[in-house]
């Protein structure tokens, strides 16, 4: 029978430990015998060090892995560190509880790691001191492509899409996502004939655009790994089929790998009109980074030079979390800087806001995209004309 390449680690300070028991070997010992035993982990050895002047470490050598402790009287705190694989992994958890009851600590904090096969993960930032943790239950890619890492996995919201260990789009929100992107720039544009796509490597938001009556979508996009790998390994956007046609120019998507900065240079130079153009990329850092310059000011400017007359820019925009809108509310004085006209929708998903610009004034725009959206060819399964009247509302913080 093969062994199970799997564990749990437990990793745990105790504090306002008596400190006379912090310096008793023989007490500690048997303490960490016992809840090891009694946790029902197989103990092989046990040794010890008592230090000079003061402090005592106990490790013990289990069938299952190790565990130890190392104490500091002077302040009444020790550290605890037990791992056991296998079957029994949940003894770990158990075997730092009843140590705990043994020693009575005023405080105690424990982390719990997972290890092994089925314990990869994606700490993705999502604020100032808060990471988000991705369980992945299957690594389908892992790769670093020549513009980012990348990686499609299996997690709870089915096969999704991760880049600098930031959730691009998951199975289960992806139509959220692109529908809150597309819907409302089909409805505020005065005709939908041509699109301009950049970014958005997985292909819905071009499918989509066909879907709604586009003769002609331009998607452009730097990095073709990844565009492939999608269309390999996702289970939404292009298959691999389709993505070959699109890169032959065979039909109405066009798939071009390129810069958008480049691309919307030729495009201005060869004097062509977009009645729709979405800018889709990895969310905006607060920080420097290179693909900021696509969100700003020159590159709004430059997608504005483009747009037939009734045209509309899509830009997906930030968060309206408080603790997390800085770049939202960068763009949103912006894109007011650059459009005559700006139409917000917020997600259903709070995490994204987009952002829609129109260089002619509309005073009721909202108005005439729920009349417009009962007319749209394309059928949406997440937004109705209520959605529509909620999401153009601006979060408080943007006024």
């Amino acid at each position: 029978m093969t062994a199970e390449f799997t564990g749990w680690h437990v990793l745990a300070e105790f504090g306002g430990v008596d400190t006379a028991l912090c310096d008793d070997l023989e007490q500690l010992e048997s303490a960490l015998r016992e809840s090891l035993i009694a946790a029902g982990v197989t103990i092989c050895e046990v040794v010890h060090k008592k230090f000079d002047p003061q402090g005592v470490t106990v490790l013990a050598l289990l069938s299952e892995s190790h565990a130890s402790i190392h104490t500091y009287p002077e302040s009444g705190d020790i550290f605890v560190d037990v791992f056991t694989c296998g079957s029994i992994g949940a003894g770990a958890t158990k075997a730092v509880d009843l140590l705990r009851d043994r020693l009575s600590p005023t405080s105690v904090r424990m982390q719990v790691v997972q290890r092994g096969h089925g314990a990869e993960k994606i700490y993705e930032p999502v604020g100032d001191g808060l990471t988000r943790i991705w369980d992945l239950h299957e690594v389908i890619v892992d790769t670093n492509t020549p513009f980012q890492h990348m990686v499609i996995a299996r997690t709870d919201q089915g096969i999704s899409l991760f880049s600098d260990d930031d959730r691009q789009s998951t199975e289960f929100s992806q139509l959220t996502y692109h529908e809150a992107m597309m819907v409302p720039a089909f409805v505020l544009a005065e005709k939908l004939d041509r699109v301009l796509i950049i970014g958005s490597g997985e292909g819905v938001a071009s499918q989509m655009s066909v879907a709604a009556g586009a003769s002609l979508v331009d998607h452009v996009d730097i990095d073709q790994r990844e565009v492939e790998l999608c269309a390999e390994h996702l289970p939404y956007g292009y298959t691999t089929d389709e993505l070959t046609a699109a890169v032959a120019h065979e039909g109405p998507i066009h798939v071009h790998y390129a810069d958008g900065w480049d691309f919307l240079a030729k495009a201005q130079e060869a004097g062509t009109r977009y009645d729709v153009i979405v800018i889709d990329l990895p969310d905006e850092r607060v920080e420097d980074a290179q693909h900021n310059r696509l969100y700003e000011a020159e590159f709004l400017s430059r997608c504005k030079a483009l747009l037939a007359p009734g045209g509309v820019l899509s830009a997906q925009a930030g968060c309206a979390t408080m603790w997390r809108n800085e770049t939202l509310k960068r763009s949103w004085g912006r894109f007011h800087e650059q459009f005559a006209t700006v139409v917000p929708y917020g997600s259903d998903e709070h995490e994204w806001t987009f952002l829609f610009g129109l260089n002619e004034k509309i005073d009721d725009p909202v108005r005439g995209m729920r009349d417009r959206l009962a007319l749209l060819p394309y059928r949406a399964e997440t937004i109705d004309a209520r959605a529509l009247e909620r999401g153009a509302i601006e979060p408080y913080a943007l006024r």
